[in-house]
């Protein structure tokens, strides 16, 4: 039987409706602006978004565009490590929530997976802050 990962879901309520929310997370361009903890640049390349992370050079790429509010995306560093990481934007009364579920991987210590819960924390109230100016 595989093993389940620790976990840990973080949300935010943003006073937008959920279809601006979903399109304007999609556009990798944006990234930058909100998720730091992620993503300090982007460019694309060959097709690719490149995206420079506080390890280095990674690419992400996005599911298909839906309308169910489904952002989840991967991040592949240059080791060849991909990540999947769930996200959702979903409608709540006339704004949203956003989720998005952090996971302990093997090898991950207990303190790194805090701080990555941390980051993703910072970058959903930057996001907040940024679509609600």
């Amino acid at each position: 039987m595989a093993s389940v990962y620790r976990s840990n879901t973080l949300s935010v309520s943003i006073e937008r409706q959920a279809d601006q929310v979903y399109e304007y997370i999609r556009e990798a361009r944006n990234l930058p602006h909100w998720a730091n903890g992620l993503c300090r640049s982007i460019r694309e390349s060959d097709g690719e978004w490149v995206i420079e992370t506080p390890d280095g050079p990674a690419t992400i790429r996005f599911v298909e565009r839906n309308r169910f509010g489904v952002l989840d995306h991967v991040v592949t560093l240059l080791s060849g490590r991909e990540t999947l990481v769930p996200m959702r934007v979903m409608a709540n009364g006339g704004g949203c929530e956003v989720i998005l579920s952090v996971f302990q991987l093997p090898g991950v210590p207990d303190a790194a997976f805090a701080d990555d819960a941390a980051l993703v924390h910072k970058d959903l109230q930057a996001l907040k802050s940024v679509l609600e100016r």
